[in-house]
């Protein structure tokens, strides 16, 4: 006998699945899994994925690079560009409900540039002070003048957290992370999820159309594809370039890319720790010169990008504006490897190159391993999980170390960290006071043609001492369901959640 339902029961009813309906997800599958969650200590490009949906900047990056309003709304340097005035947003609130406003701001300045451990302390070197000028103008004071500031601002340097959680919480802040974007923390399990649930108090609140973000870091690409066609995840990031042809032929599923402004690298142990005088790489100029040119970075872009990369030896590709012509990419040539490794007294040299265990980095060392071999190499792959890889490349325990950077819209942001006398991103340990001395001059001009020879003079030391081996710049390649729309392609490779919908 079937049970007629009241008309209040009814109307409960449809209110429930109306709901149901209303609460939707976006499941989105990382390559690997991020490290802290913390903006100040915070140093993988998964992670910034993260934060694009969590933590709102000071300003923000379009996609012909330019900067954008975002937490301030407007700008202005000092005549003798010494001092940079932000007119901040009004109205808006961390995920605490605590007000976002200047002081907010000089704390989070701060606390980049002081807090122990942090890696915002390179970008942010040239602010000696914040002053707080009213409630919702705040001013940065600096040393020299700084062109890449702005910049840096558009990037986790710039992202501004609750002073109320993170004093709170100190050196915690990580597990539990509040900022003024449009997600809020949830929970963290290691290896398996991060959850962000919508912030109803977001300052721009009408472009946010998802309840719930889950991101699933699952470093096999094919795993991650196939959880894609199956339904399991909405949008996957760095797809392998080999999988591109299979997107394109499924009717249910869209593809975007765009060339990185970042780089794929080998990092060298020149002077990280005594291990560096444990390899002929790290002892020799001459052992790495021999190792460049047994690579032939054309081949190696076709055989682990599938030609989804453009290849390059520098820290930006070489159609950049920014890219020193002085030094071109060298050609593969085995014969003077030889010669090389025979002036140097090393016969046969060994030394382990440490990967993360992403199908891209293990494709790039085996290559590698093949390549270098002809020329007397004998290459070791070490695979290594991802964080662990940058704990053990941060205190030195390495010989090479595959390493790929997400890029910065300036180029500074490209080099200075890695090959600054001491930066905290220098895992090669490369000190050369010319090289901070062109660095610098480089960093406090805005003459772009002056900068422009400062660059070409830079490239002229730097690829020829070699602590980094440029390889190549990707392409972001992104599949997700054709029913995500909304998606901008900007060449950071972050995913902004602003304007995403299901259609």
């Amino acid at each position: 006998m079937l049970r007629r339902l009241s008309p209040l029961a009814v109307l409960a009813a449809f209110s429930m699945l109306a709901s149901v309906a209303h609460a939707q997800t976006l499941r989105i599958g990382l390559a690997e899994d991020p490290d802290v969650l913390d903006p100040t200590l915070a140093r993988t490009f998964v992670g910034r994925i993260v934060f694009a949906a969590m933590c709102d900047k000071l300003v923000d990056i379009d996609d012909k690079l330019g900067i954008v309003p975002q937490l301030a709304t407007s700008w202005q340097w000092s005549p003798d560009q010494k001092s940079l005035t932000m007119k901040l947003r009004p109205g808006v609130l961390f995920q605490d409900g605590e007000k976002m406003d200047a002081a907010a701001v000089k704390y989070s300045i701060e606390r980049h540039k002081t807090m122990a451990g942090s890696n915002r302390r390179g970008e942010l070197a040239p602010v000696t002070s914040v002053d707080v000028v009213d409630p919702l103008t705040v001013r940065l004071n600096l040393s020299a003048p700084f062109a890449p500031l702005l910049a840096q601002l558009a990037d986790r340097a710039g992202m501004i957290v609750s002073p109320k959680a993170a004093t709170a919480e100190g050196d915690k802040f990580g597990t539990h992370p509040v900022c003024a974007g449009p997600f809020k923390f949830v929970e963290r399990v290691a290896q398996d999820r991060i959850v962000l649930e919508r912030f109803k108090d977001y300052w721009d609140k009408d472009s946010i159309h998802f309840d719930k973000i889950v991101y699933t870091p699952i470093p096999d690409s094919t795993v991650r594809l196939a959880n894609l066609r199956s339904g399991q995840l909405d949008f996957v990031e760095r797809l392998a370039a080999s999988d591109v042809a299979k997107v394109k032929a499924d009717p249910k599923l869209k593809l975007s890319k765009i060339t990185e402004i970042g780089y794929q690298g080998i990092t060298i142990n020149v002077g990280k720790s005594e291990e560096s005088q444990k390899n002929p790489l790290g002892r020799d100029p001459r052992v790495r010169e021999a190792f460049e040119l047994s690579l032939d970075r054309d081949g190696i872009v076709q055989v682990v990008m599938d030609g989804e990369a453009d290849p390059g030896n520098q820290w930006v590709a070489p159609s950049n504006p920014f890219y020193a012509k002085n030094v071109p990419i060298p050609k593969r040539n085995v014969a003077r490897a030889k010669e090389l490794l025979k002036e140097a007294g090393v016969t046969n040299p060994s030394f382990t190159l440490m990967t993360a265990t992403t199908a891209d980095a293990q494709r790039i060392a085996q290559v590698v391993q093949a390549m270098a071999r002809e020329a007397g190499f004998d290459v070791k792959i070490q695979s290594t999980e991802f964080a662990t890889s940058l704990d053990m490349a941060d205190k030195g325990q390495f010989d090479a170390y595959v390493l790929a950077w997400s890029g910065r819209a300036d180029p500074d942001g490209n080099i200075y960290s890695f090959d600054a006398c001491k930066q905290p991103l220098n895992y090669a340990g490369y000190c050369k006071p010319e090289v901070d001395d062109i660095l610098k001059r480089s960093r406090t001009t805005g003459d772009i043609a002056e900068r422009k020879k400062l660059f070409g003079e830079l490239a002229a030391i730097v690829l020829k001492d070699r602590p980094i081996v440029y390889l190549y710049h990707r392409h972001w390649l992104w599949a997700y369901t054709s029913k995500l729309t909304g998606l901008r392609t900007i060449p950071d490779g972050l995913v902004r959640v602003q304007d995403l919908r299901f259609q």
